[in-house]
């Protein structure tokens, strides 16, 4: 019969109702099925297949309890099944480095989702472009607050997804990063509460 979205894109016109309701039906399926296997590509990076990733996810985690004085998640295991564990959490967390314009270089699944890209995508983004043109001032004291208090708990402020969907994120945590020697790694974020917003909203 063919790729089900050619079919419906061109209007296959052998088919009745029925079939179309199939068709549909099975396309999402098939989009459902790519997003899974992509998300489970991803955890393979972060939870399995990269020293550099969970030593990371490590510092990520050692870095929030030190400044919060709790834990982020469940340390039961060892530290790849920490990563996993993170990768797949419900909150969203996120981080950048320490470039001039820092980029990206962590996301969990529930971040990936959010802003809606992959997780190669994510990790070659600079963390500005999360935020709008006339938010990024807003962002920017953020970051410089957080680097001077090592941790806020009390953040909130609007980011954009990839196709431009806008969302308030609401009582974040951003935390530094640091290494086992106290050396500034970059900065970390994490928030389990966000609201979709109109076009005009918060602007």
């Amino acid at each position: 019969v063919g790729h089900p979205l050619a079919l419906l894109q061109q209007g296959h016109h052998a088919l009745g109702r029925a079939d179309l309701v199939v068709l549909v039906h099975c396309h999402q399926r098939l989009v459902e099925t790519q997003a899974a296997q992509q998300l489970t590509r991803d955890a393979g990076v972060f939870a399995g297949h990269g020293v550099d990733q969970i030593e990371h996810v490590q510092r990520l985690l050692d870095s929030f309890a030190r400044w919060v004085g709790r834990d982020l998640i469940s340390r039961e295991g060892p530290p790849s099944d920490q990563a996993r564990r993170l990768f797949e959490a419900q909150c969203i967390v996120v981080s950048h480095g320490t470039e001039p314009d820092p980029v990206l270089n962590y996301g969990n699944a529930a971040a990936l989702a959010l802003w809606e890209m992959d997780l190669a995508s994510f990790v070659r983004t600079p963390s500005r472009l999360t935020a709008e043109p006339m938010h990024r001032d807003e962002r920017a004291r953020l970051l410089e607050r957080t680097r001077r208090d090592a941790y806020v708990d009390d953040y909130q402020g609007i980011r954009i997804s990839r196709s431009g969907r806008r969302f308030r994120i609401e009582r974040a945590i951003v935390w530094n990063l640091v290494d086992a020697a106290g050396g500034h790694r970059g900065q970390a974020a994490t928030f389990d509460r966000w609201t979709p917003l109109d076009a005009g909203d918060g602007v």
